[in-house]
């Protein structure tokens, strides 16, 4: 499913960002980078949707 949504987020950010995050501020900013241009939004897309996936698979310290 991971890389499913970094192929999505390479093609079209937007959408990989939004099935990572849904609704939300990233997926925002993803759309205004887009707009930029669509390095920006594949760069921000890629880097968000894998820090996401860091931060789900980082281990609980107790």
């Amino acid at each position: 499913m991971k890389l499913l949504h970094i192929a999505l987020g390479i093609l079209v950010p937007p959408v990989g960002v939004f099935l990572t995050f849904g609704v939300s501020s990233t997926l925002f900013i993803n759309i205004g980078l887009t707009l930029l241009g669509w390095i920006p939004g594949s760069i921000h897309a890629v880097w968000a949707i894998v820090k996401q996936d860091q931060e789900l698979n980082r281990p609980v310290n107790q």
